[in-house]
């Protein structure tokens, strides 16, 4: 049995996908800890890494029981960060997750400055349905079909449910339609939720104890649900988009904490992600046959049409504030903001 499918079962075991606060440090003979605050589905993805970290030279030793965790909606995480919780690494889902904290003096200006933008893992969003796929959900325009049940996380907490509903957004956007064309779709998705779970994580355990027909998600998380025994199933749409998760050092961690993130997009470390079932970030990595995956041998298929933020959206600097502001302060509500407001349908926090 390999490390992640260790992993995914030991989290299982406690409630599938349960979500976990924090880990604490038991003391390393080097004397040196990693406090790594970071959005909720790293969490069993990590543990790997860390074994394998603690093996290298700049891991010299340190053990597992090093690492001190914090896990929860990406938003949530970086707030905290941002009032002062503890964190030498931050692993969020969504780029202005971190440029929060690089706003606050916490990261460091330059942090994307490495060879990949900052990115450390990545994703695209999928279907995730019941065993077998009954309701026969292939594309986008299944799942606005009158009577689907979807459940998809709340845009106002989780990283994961901007990426879907700017997935749901670019498939009518980037396919040649106009912006009343996009909202009219993204209003008919939310019409079709019936929940907005704080968190991609709780949104994955609200599916697979029985809610809806299809769950908005990470591929990731779809491929971890399948390892950690939850009957389930998952389909890359036809158009999807890439889902890109930074990483970053706060400006008071020491160098085996920026050892440890530039270990994360090393070729040993974006392997062990890939078992987890995130698409490796750098070439070069011996994926090997992912368990849980449609196709273990052929995991990460390519999709016929791959939007992406920069390309299609301007990047996060642009649409965060276009499709997610909060109305505060004087600026206006974002697109989904709206839309969410106008349809009732505005989540958990």
């Amino acid at each position: 049995m390999n490390k992640q499918l260790k992993a995914a079962l030991a989290l299982g075991a406690t409630g599938v996908l349960a979500l976990t606060g924090c880990s604490t440090s038991s003391g390393s003979e080097s004397g040196e800890t990693i406090s790594v605050n970071a959005f909720s589905v790293m969490e069993a993805a990590n543990e790997p890494v860390f074994e394998d970290f603690v093996g290298t030279d700049a891991g010299e030793g340190m053990s597992v029981g090093d690492f001190t965790t914090s896990y929860g909606a990406s938003g949530d995480q970086s707030r905290a960060v941002e009032a002062g919780a503890d964190a030498d690494v931050v692993h969020y889902s969504l780029e202005t997750d971190v440029t929060r904290l690089v706003g606050d003096g916490l990261v460091a200006e330059d942090w994307k400055d490495n060879a990949t933008n900052g990115i450390a893992t990545s994703s695209v969003v999928v279907f995730v349905v019941r065993s077998g796929n009954p309701e026969g959900i292939e594309t986008w325009d299944d799942i606005v079909e009158p009577g689907v049940e979807v459940i998809t996380p709340n845009p106002g907490s989780s990283g994961s449910a901007r990426w879907n509903i700017l997935a749901a957004w670019a498939h009518i956007a980037g396919n040649g339609g106009t912006e009343d064309e996009a909202r009219d779709f993204v209003t008919s998705l939310l019409d079709n939720t019936i929940a907005l779970p704080g968190s991609g994580r709780e949104a994955t355990t609200a599916f697979t104890d029985g809610s809806g027909d299809v769950l908005l998600s990470y591929e990731n998380e779809a491929i971890l649900a399948k390892q950690s025994g939850a009957d389930i199933d998952y389909v890359v749409p036809p158009d999807t988009l890439l889902i890109e998760n930074p990483a970053a050092v706060t400006v008071d961690a020491d160098e085996t904490a920026q050892a440890f993130l530039d270990f994360m997009t090393s070729p040993e470390a974006q392997a062990d992600y890939a078992q987890s079932g995130f698409r490796p970030v750098v070439d070069g990595v011996d994926v090997g046959e992912v368990e849980g995956a449609n196709d273990p041998a052929d995991p990460f298929p390519t999709p016929e049409e791959l939007f992406t933020i920069d390309d299609d959206f301007g990047g996060w600097g642009e649409a965060a504030d276009l499709y997610f502001g909060d109305g505060e302060d004087g600026n206006p509500l974002g697109i989904i903001t709206e839309l969410q407001q106008e349809t009732g349908k505005v989540g958990e926090e």
